[in-house]
């Protein structure tokens, strides 16, 4: 795998995403202790040559949280006991993330209440104010 395919305007080549590998905790028995199989996916959002202006803004907006202050995005995949399963793994997490982070928001088309429910939510205020008022303090006139 050489590219991968985010969508129809972008591909990024692997040659622009760095990984490593170090010990994952968790069960495997002795394997554990000596393989390095948890790995970090880094991808440099801010200096990637194949991100566009537009593309690379929506990106940083979009998932701040997860770059860093050097402008790098970082996976980690550390869900089987083998590094090539959790890079293969890390490379489907990272593409269906900025998949995501592309997306373009649905726009919000704008819509005006009907006559009939101003009327309704006024009649609704008007029973809530009437129930209200009859909770007044009883008066000692007898």
């Amino acid at each position: 795998m050489d590219i991968v395919y985010i969508n129809a305007q972008l591909s990024i080549p692997m040659d622009e995403v760095q990984f490593t590998a170090v010990r994952s905790g968790g069960p495997g028995g002795q394997n554990v202790n000596k393989v390095a199989t948890s790995v970090t996916l880094i991808f440099d959002v801010a200096g990637s040559p194949s991100l566009s202006g537009p593309q690379r803004v929506r990106i940083q907006d979009k998932l701040a949280n997860r770059i860093g202050r050097d402008g790098a995005l970082r996976l980690t995949a550390r869900d089987t006991r083998s590094q090539l399963s959790n890079k293969e793994l890390a490379v489907k997490r990272f593409a269906e993330l900025l998949r995501e982070a592309l997306k373009r928001p649905k726009a919000r088309r704008k819509t005006r209440p009907t006559l009939a429910s101003k009327h309704r939510r006024l009649d609704s205020k008007k029973q809530r104010a009437g129930l209200k008022k009859t909770r007044g303090k009883v008066s000692s006139e007898d």
